[in-house]
């Protein structure tokens, strides 16, 4: 969509080898590349669902078309469907289809809400099941689920309409600089970074015009970083990818405009750093229950300290989305990447 992929050879980056933990992951996501022609194509017949009623229909549109494009070149039958619609639902029920890849984002469709209802229709589907993207879509309880798997994650307040909270109390907990976000939207809809008072009393009535919950952070500045992770029950990270949004901050406009930010792949930061973070991102894949892949973003502080901030169970699948691109980078190509989703989905 809006960002520019720069790749980086690791002698660029001052390498040297990998440590005990990278080694683990580089020989099986070899093994998920050599084994991307375990299924024919050519027999499977893929319903894609893309668009829905969210906020980000037209993001999922996009997805669809850049996955559908992939699958097709892939050797698949694809029919594209949209969720909305009641005639593509009735399509999809009574289509003969071995499974769905699922390119939704955001509510009724990332949110545990489709998975359910492909379950009860009986059709596998690409990405999690209903309580790991229902936990995932929740900030909340994603972030309850990351402290009792000690993974750090930056102190919170979740709040309703109806909190007695004030600003001033947040603040005293948080601290002055807050990160206010609707706590079930993805692709950073209604988030608002604030600075003191008067700023955050007015994220806090603006935030509930997107969800009727909020979840309010102490803000961190340093290195977006996003850690993308392949699997079932032997997940494995992909490279990380650096992001570098044009504006102040990795707000919708830098996702999506065109140039708004740059994808760095792997992340300027040691091989040290980089195997801990990919370490965090599989325990938090593990600790939701995600399936066939996840994505998980993260914030490193100048000091070394790193947080998790939130897990992503569709990522977004235009061709230069971060999984795809840090996919290539880990010699994977887009139409590799969704037979493999489609693997581990019918696996």
């Amino acid at each position: 969509m809006g960002c520019v992929i720069t790749i980086m050879p690791y002698q660029a980056l001052g390498r040297t080898c990998f440590d005990i933990l990278n080694e683990l992951f580089a020989i099986i996501l070899e093994g998920m590349v050599v084994m991307c022609s375990s299924i024919d194509p050519q027999q499977i017949k893929v319903a894609l669902l893309s668009g829905g009623s969210s906020g980000e229909r037209e993001i999922s549109l996009a997805s669809g078309r850049g996955a559908c494009s992939a699958l097709r070149e892939a050797g698949f039958t694809v029919d594209c469907l949209d969720p909305a619609s009641k005639d593509d639902l009735k399509r999809l029920i009574e289509g003969s289809y071995d499974v769905a890849f699922l390119c939704l984002h955001g509510r009724k469709g990332e949110d545990g809400v489709v998975q359910g209802f492909l379950e009860l229709i009986g059709l596998p589907y690409t990405g999690s099941g209903v309580l790991a993207s229902a936990l995932a879509m929740d900030k909340a309880r994603a972030k309850a689920c990351y402290l009792d798997s000690g993974i750090p994650t930056p102190r919170s307040i979740t709040i309703t309409s109806e909190s007695e909270l004030t600003p001033s109390e947040i603040i005293d907990e948080l601290g002055s600089r807050c990160v206010v976000k609707a706590a079930t939207e993805g692709s950073s809809l209604g988030v608002f970074i604030v600075e003191g008072e008067d700023e955050l009393s007015q994220a806090m009535k603006e935030v509930f015009a997107y969800d009727s919950h909020a979840v309010i952070e102490t803000y961190i500045k340093g290195i977006e970083l996003t850690a993308a992770v392949l699997g079932n029950e032997d997940a494995a990270p992909l490279p990380l990818i650096e992001i570098v949004p044009r504006n102040a901050s990795y707000d919708f406009d830098s996702k999506y405009a065109p140039g708004g930010c740059e994808h760095i792949c792997p992340a300027r930061i040691s091989e040290e750093m980089t195997a801990r973070i990919q370490s965090y991102a599989v325990a938090a894949h593990k600790a939701l229950g995600c399936r066939g892949v996840s994505r998980s973003d993260f914030i490193l502080e100048e000091d070394g300290t790193f947080w998790m901030l939130e897990t992503n169970t569709l990522p977004g699948m235009t061709s230069t989305s971060l999984l795809p691109d840090s996919a290539q980078v880990a010699g994977i190509s887009f139409p590799e990447l969704c037979t493999k989703l489609i693997e581990f989905a019918l696996s």
